[in-house]
């Protein structure tokens, strides 16, 4: 009984602890005051001015997609990838949203004859420029020339099977 109440009370104290440093580490930064009393507004402003395109930029993250490599012996290995598409505005992000199962299915296609095919792994390893390039044409051929500023790879795995 004693066991179970001593990690009982450990793992309140890690959780806590965990909670706290959370917390802690989340929290907003406080703008900084100058002489005056007053906050340093205005060279946030400036810097918005400047680039005020930044930050209306919205960022649309798509399904991960898992894609097999298939050679003579069958599938020697999964590639996982997720993408996420850098639009210019939220009614931008939203059009991509609502196409986005037209966007896997153009990526599945696309991807799949290349891996199937090796051309974008010459020596066993993915090459991930071309991988981006390939994605690239996809989703201008699905949403249109400059509606997307930039197809994102944030993740490309390869797993033997």
């Amino acid at each position: 009984m004693k066991k179970i109440v001593t990690i009982c009370s450990a793992l309140a104290l890690l959780l806590g602890g965990g909670f706290g440093v959370y917390t802690v580490l989340n929290k907003p930064a406080v703008a900084a005051v100058d002489a005056h009393g007053e906050a340093a507004a205005k060279t946030d402003a400036k810097a918005e001015g400047e680039h005020g395109d930044a930050a209306t930029t919205e960022f649309v993250a798509l399904a991960p997609l898992m894609l097999p490599v298939v050679d003579k012996g069958g599938v020697s290995q999964m590639v996982r990838i997720m993408v996420s598409l850098e639009v210019p505005d939220a009614h931008t992000a939203e059009n991509v949203k609502r196409l986005s199962p037209r966007l896997t299915d153009a990526y599945i296609q696309d991807m799949y004859g290349v891996l199937g095919r090796k051309a974008a792994m010459p020596d066993g390893v993915i090459q991930v420029n071309y991988l981006k390039q390939r994605l690239e044409k996809a989703t201008v051929a699905v949403l249109g020339e400059g509606v997307v500023s930039g197809v994102l790879l944030q993740h490309v795995q390869q797993n033997p099977i």
